[in-house]
């Protein structure tokens, strides 16, 4: 898999809703009606998941991959697929209902496939990751959803470390840096230093491990630092670009933004 959802957490203690309940049947969870007659679902669902930053194209990938998941009650990799999709939907949507809806998705769908593979690190990390998202937009889940999604990615980091270009560490460096410290929540920057090195150390050239731990250097004051990592980043994102990746323009534009916020 090739993005990696930075989450803009910036959350403080808001509320005691739950971030988890049980899911509803998959049949309800598109946000679309898959395609008809598609020969090859899978085929079709990760072409449309290469159009992105096309919004249509995810919302057909999701449609798509949540058919394949709801034809073999074993499959998890599709619902994988469509819990990416949905994220990136989320981030991607300027109204704020629709961004909650998808991110409640987003959930239930990985719940899903932590049914059908309790021991999966991807179902953990990609939990954790729609945890966030739902925790960012209903602030009343974003008490329990910091836990749960601390939880889940420590579970993710023990099963496959590696997994999503080391996505267990890059994310909960993230949650780490962003999220508010004790008592009100996990946040703890310098740890936040050790898991972003981490991340750097299983995947080098991915860009937005590079962005994870100059966002982590930058909350340590540790400037010059954050500075050549963001730096580093944007180079390899405009190498990325080159090489046709349809992340690597966001990557960039998040190097450029926070090389400004570095500025005196």
């Amino acid at each position: 898999m090739k993005r990696a959802l930075v989450l803009g957490l910036g959350l403080a203690a808001a509320g005691c809703a739950p971030a988890l309940r049980e899911p509803p049947p998959l049949s309800t969870l598109a946000t679309r009606p898959a395609g008809v007659g598609v020969p090859d679902v899978l085929a079709a669902a990760d072409a449309a998941w290469a159009r992105r930053p096309d919004v249509p194209s995810v919302r057909s990938a999701e449609a798509l991959y949540l058919n394949i998941a709801q034809s073999d009650s074993d499959d998890v990799e599709a619902l994988v697929g469509a819990v990416r999709a949905k994220a990136w939907l989320v981030e991607h949507e300027s109204d704020s209902k629709k961004r909650e809806e998808l991110a409640v998705s987003a959930v239930q769908t990985a719940q899903w496939c932590l049914k059908r593979r309790p021991d999966s690190a991807a179902c953990e990390y990609w939990l954790a990751i729609a945890v966030g998202l739902q925790a960012r937009e209903i602030r009343a889940t974003a008490d329990d959803g910091l836990k749960k999604m601390v939880a889940s990615l420590d579970r993710a980091i023990a099963a496959d470390a590696a997994y999503d270009r080391a996505g267990p560490e890059r994310i909960l460096a993230l949650v780490l840096v962003r999220a508010p410290g004790w008592p009100l929540g996990p946040g703890d920057p310098d740890l936040a230093v050790e898991h972003a090195r981490k991340a750097v150390a299983l995947a080098a050239d991915f860009p937005p491990n590079v962005l994870a731990l100059g966002e982590a250097l930058a909350a340590v004051k540790e400037k010059p630092a954050a500075r050549e990592a963001y730096l580093r980043a944007r180079s390899l994102a405009q190498a990325q670009q080159g090489a046709g990746d349809p992340d690597a323009p966001e990557w960039i534009a998040q190097a450029d933004q926070a090389l400004t916020k570095l500025k005196p």
